[in-house]
């Protein structure tokens, strides 16, 4: 995955994102919204071809730490679930 900013202003963020897959971006997507500070937070696929990403938000505090934090959430969140799924499932 490679991340580049494309604009970055006190309470807004554009950055594009090659090589992953767009179900992460919106996961992290989600849990930005579920933060009341944040106003936007979209992904887009910029092109099927180029396999960039688009994500922008939009908040009252700095963009840039809040998708920190809603990255950090759903890396534990993932990780839960992945403790759950070990603990239901046995494979031979």
């Amino acid at each position: 995955m490679n991340a580049q900013v494309i604009s970055l202003e006190p309470k807004e963020v554009s950055i594009s994102i090659t090589d992953t897959d767009i179900g992460i971006l919106y996961i992290i997507q989600d849990e930005l919204l579920k933060e009341s500070n944040i106003d936007f937070a979209g992904v887009i696929i910029k092109h099927p071809l180029t396999n960039e990403i688009w994500m922008k938000i939009t908040s009252k505090t700095k963009p840039l730490g809040e998708m920190k934090k809603a990255a950090d959430s759903a890396i534990k969140m993932a990780e839960e679930f992945k403790q759950l799924f070990n603990s239901k499932i046995k494979v031979n």
